[in-house]
Parts: C-alpha cells; structure tokens; sequence
C-alpha cells in the first residue's frame, strides 16, 4: 500500500510536468501514429510476398506487434527517462540522496520520473492484440488468456529485470552510458517470432537473454501453444530474473562511492 501510494504521487507530479508541454505530447503522439503506419505497411508488405513467417500468419505478427508495442512502451514510459536521470545522478554525485530516501533506492530509480504521453501506446496496442487474435482465427480460452496475461507481467518483469542489471553496471563504470541502448538492440529481437532465427539462436532468447519471454512466449499462450508446467516455468524465470537482478543491485550500491568520497 505504501508502495501504491508513492506510485500515485509520483504519477500525478509527472502528469502535471507533461500537461506543461501540451504541445510536445500532442507532436510526439503524431510521430507515434505515423510509426504505427510504418509499421504496419512493413507487414503488409512481408506478407504480399509470403503466407507465413516462421509459421505465424499475418494475424498473429499483428498480436506480436500489440504486445512488442506494450513491451516498448514500458520502455518509453519508464526505461529511457529513469535511466538518463540514473545516469546523470551518478556523474554527479545526486543519486546520494536517493540512496538516503527512506524507500528503496531501486524503487525510486524506476518510478522518479514516468512519461505519461507514451501510455496512449497501451490502449492501441490491446486493439491490436484483439485485431490480430480475431484474423487468425485462434480459438482462445479462458484459461489461455489467464495464460497469456501472466506471461505479459512475466515478461514485464523479465525485461525490468535486464534494466536493473545494465544500469547496475553504472556503478562499477561510471561511463557506461549505452546501457540501454544495449537492452533496447536485445529487445529489438523480440519484435518477431522466435521461430524464424536459427535453433542457437532461439535459446538464447529464450533462456539466456530471455527478451522472447516477453512477446513470443505471451502470444504462443493465446494460441493454446503452452501447457500449464511451461506456463509456470517462464513464471519461474521471472521470479528468478527479478531476484538475481535485485541482488546485482545490491552488490553495486556496495561499489558506489558518492559525491562526498
């Protein structure tokens, strides 16, 4: 509840910084929709050509894109404005004073700062999801959209999880700035099915660097393609990567000197 609580606050102080530049929201949401256009003319085009890409059809890489779209807007949201803060405060010594706040350092590093204009993505991106579902023809169940909706928070989590570890890096070098840059090539993985890369490729995506566990993995639920024990697996790995990603924080604040030292 505490936590709820200074999510809310922090929210409504960002909402005031964005409806102090109406303009660059109602411009960046423009770009958004263009982007969206560009997007779905370059589906258009892969499949005047072919019937399938790695065994999906065009109804269900219209599914993927939703949930890529929500994956990247967790990004936009969250990610890269944290992120250029986080780094900024450990150049100049003010992240001090998040470590000295009587919340936890990894909380207040994710939520400080949240760009609201990007959560417009969400809503397009379920209607996506929906369009998608509907011209594939897939056969959903109750169970398969509980599925598929707890697979959407694991890989929420998972690709939380690679955040916290690359700027944890930050600590140990202080010029590491293409932190996210890095994480944000991984997630570029994503955007397709895991099924068109090679089978090597394919494990690492899916258990090493686990980017697939949030777009294919959620999609192949709906198409009654999981089980119950593989649906409890990726909950696993998201436990896990939050975990290892929770202590590697730990381990980092260790190594952090201060602007004092």
């Amino acid at each position: 509840m505490h936590f709820l609580k200074l999510i809310s606050t922090l929210f409504k102080v960002n909402v005031q910084m964005a409806v102090a530049y109406r303009a660059d929201a109602l411009i960046n949401i423009l770009l958004n929709m263009m982007w969206l256009g560009w997007e779905l003319l370059g589906l258009s085009i892969i499949f005047s050509n072919t019937n399938t890409l790695g065994g999906w059809g065009f109804g269900e890489l219209l599914a993927l894109l939703g949930i890529f779209k929500i994956v990247h807007t967790m990004m936009m949201t969250l990610v890269w404005p944290n992120t250029e803060k986080f780094n900024q405060s450990i150049r100049d010594g003010s992240m001090d004073y998040t470590i000295l706040q009587p919340v936890s350092s990894m909380f207040l590093v994710t939520f400080s700062r949240i760009n609201i204009w990007r959560l417009w993505d969400i809503p397009v991106a379920i209607i996506l999801i929906f369009i998608g579902i509907n011209r594939a023809g897939d056969v959903t169940t109750p169970l398969s959209i509980l599925y598929f909706l707890l697979l959407i928070v694991c890989g929420a989590i998972v690709i939380y999880s690679l955040w916290i570890v690359m700027i944890a890096f930050t600590f140990y070098f202080t010029k590491f700035d293409n932190n996210v840059t890095l994480l944000q090539a991984l997630l570029d993985a994503g955007r397709y099915p895991v099924s068109v890369y090679p089978p090597w490729l394919q494990v690492i995506v899916t258990f090493i660097i686990p980017v697939a566990v949030a777009t294919t993995i959620p999609v192949r639920a709906l198409r009654q393609e999981l089980g119950t024990p593989q649906t409890f697996m990726f909950i696993g790995i998201a436990i896990a990567s939050f975990l290892v990603a929770s202590q590697i924080w730990k381990f980092g604040l260790k190594k952090y000197s201060g602007a004092s030292s």
